[in-house]
């Protein structure tokens, strides 16, 4: 059997698409036990964070393993597999224990160094144990990585590589201030009660801020942080819960609001944050910039629209200028080109009416639009005969924004608050999308050198133990024969030498054992060091060869050893 992963990551797969592919508790114990029932895989661990879905299986055939992985992971995401094959990644073997150990160290988050992601390993290990879908290699695996982890966390300063997604989402609400300064004495509504939330919540109460609001689907739950606040001895913050349906009004008194909920749906619309902040300013929360329609009045001719610079250089995105008049389109962002996606043509309205359009739109006309549109834009092709050129829009100069009145830290995947919300004015949201862009400039710390050969070192000695491992079976196969081959010849001679007393029959015993043991002891050791080399996996088989072995025989060592292996990992990851 072979250890296999597949998934997709911040790294690998656009915001939208690891939204959409966000699994839900209940759609994550089914995929395990989907994996597992598969043919190629016989254990299963699922790694599912904020900016992760990773499928971790055990496999007797490669190929066969990816196809069904991958299928496994587009079904129960609900996201087609040619539109999430693209951002898949496969690892195997030492590239998948290198992968799950650098996640571990946290040199694969968005922020590096970020201690959390070693919780949510710990989660994973203890579900897939509780489905009984972990099996000895994935314990053993997670179970190190776990420890992994910690070494580089208490070896090395990878701590101050980076901080926690929390902290680091909050210094990019504060805009260069130090975030100490600038949440001292405000009001703070966290929306959600679990790990994320109660992290956000801590981290704002040692931050300074005067009061935070508690809201969760489960009450209990939220009277429950919000009493762990109170009366923890860092701070003196007031706290207190509030069920969900008062949000739209603790949004009107509060400064910030972070969410982090399993909510498959968004918790919070555009509209209600703009209604939140004209609660707490008295104006409306109109887009920053303003807005302006991107299409001309139905009834208006192309000859009685105003000039424009179409088919000029001055940053038209589209060169339209042949197809001005010749099919009664407007030139305001209707104007039909062939092959041209209709997000593209809003794109091009935009740049004609000084205004950003949300290219969302375009995705969600329906499919008897979208064909009368094609049909439109292949007759416009017929009669112009070529295909406009594309060039890149200039970027449309925004009208400044207000100083924000509510911030907001979206850290839910699938997002919690309505992307729209980037546009309101008065208003500063921080999403997952905004960390990892903001990210990519953080610095790498000289330490993180350091965590990687930890963990360079750390899969040669998981490989290393694996190997061994693999040939201990067969080892103890032998052993067990060769016990049986001494009894029997003890026996043989207590019916032959009937007259010997019973020390002398211990001595003899005792003899015989003492010379098989020597003669074992040697060659057993040395294949296990042999085996634990690279390449050393067909020493198990030349053993078995060599002593005819029964294969049966060294299965059910290997059956006994993981009963007794998982039993005891099954109390409790480390």
């Amino acid at each position: 059997m072979s250890l296999l992963v597949v998934g997709l990551s911040h790294r690998s797969a656009p915001v939208s698409v690891l939204e959409r592919a966000a699994l839900a508790t209940d759609a994550q114990a089914k995929l395990l036990q989907d994996t597992v029932a598969a043919e190629p895989a016989t254990e299963a661990v699922l790694l599912a964070t904020c900016n992760r879905i990773e499928l971790y299986a055990d496999v007797d055939k490669f190929h066969a393993g990816v196809a069904d992985l991958s299928t496994l992971l587009a079904r129960h995401s609900g996201v087609g597999l040619e539109e999430l094959t693209p951002y898949l990644y496969v690892h195997y073997e030492d590239r998948a224990v290198h992968h799950l150990f650098s996640v571990a160290c946290g040199l694969d988050s968005m922020v590096v160094g970020e201690g959390q992601i070693l919780g949510q390993i710990k989660d994973s290990l203890a579900r897939a144990q509780d489905l009984h879908t972990a099996g000895r290699l994935l314990n053993d695996l997670f179970q190190q990585a776990l420890r992994v982890g910690k070494r580089a966390h208490s070896e090395t300063g990878i701590d101050r590589a980076g901080q926690s997604l929390v902290t680091f989402g909050l210094e990019q609400l504060a805009l260069g201030t130090q975030v100490d300064t600038w949440a001292r004495g405000k009001k703070a509504l966290v929306i959600g009660a679990g790990s994320m939330s109660s992290l956000a919540a801590a981290t704002l109460a040692r931050a300074g801020v005067a009061e935070i609001v508690v809201a969760n689907r489960t009450q209990d739950r939220a009277e429950r942080l919000a009493q762990i606040l109170t009366e923890g001895a860092e701070t003196d913050v007031r706290a207190r819960a509030v069920p969900m349906d008062a949000v739209a009004l603790e949004l009107t008194r509060a400064d910030v609001a972070v969410s982090c909920t399993g909510a498959t749906g968004l918790v919070l619309t555009a509209e209600a944050i703009a209604n939140a902040v004209e609660g707490r300013t008295g104006d409306p929360a109109g887009e920053a910039g303003g807005s302006a329609p991107t299409t001309a009045p139905a009834d208006v001719r192309p000859s009685q629209l105003p000039p424009t610079s179409l088919g000029t250089d001055d940053g038209c995105p589209l060169d339209l200028s042949a197809v001005q008049g010749a099919t009664g389109f407007s030139v305001l962002g209707e104007a039909a080109v062939a092959g041209i996606d209709a997000a593209t043509l809003e794109q091009h309205g935009a740049w004609v009416d000084n205004a950003t359009v949300d290219r969302r739109e375009a995705a969600r006309r329906t499919p008897e639009a979208e064909a009368e549109l094609i049909t439109a834009l292949a007759a416009t092709v017929a009669t112009v005969g070529r295909i406009p050129e594309r060039r890149k829009p200039e970027p449309v100069t925004g009208v400044p924004r207000p100083a924000p009145a509510l911030f907001l830290l979206d850290l839910a995947m699938p997002r919690d608050i309505d992307a729209a919300v980037h546009r309101l004015a008065g208003v500063r949201l921080v999403d997952i999308e905004s960390l990892a862009e903001a990210s990519a400039d953080v610095p790498m710390a000289a330490d993180v050198d350091q965590v990687r050969r930890i963990v360079s070192d750390e899969v040669a000695a998981f490989g290393a133990a694996q190997r061994a491992a693999h040939i201990t079976p067969t080892v103890v196969a032998l052993r067990t024969m060769a016990a049986d081959v001494v009894a029997g010849e003890i026996a043989r001679l207590d019916g032959r030498l009937p007259d010997l007393d019973e020390r002398q029959r211990g001595e003899i015993r005792q003899a015989v054992h003492r010379v098989v043991d020597k003669l074992l002891h040697a060659p057993t050791v040395r294949v296990k060091q042999l085996a634990a080399e690279p390449g050393g996996a067909g020493y198990a088989d030349a053993l078995r060869t060599l002593f005819d072995l029964d294969p049966e025989t060294v299965a059910a060592v290997s059956r006994a050893g993981d009963s007794t292996g998982n039993k005891a990992k099954n109390r409790g990851p480390a």
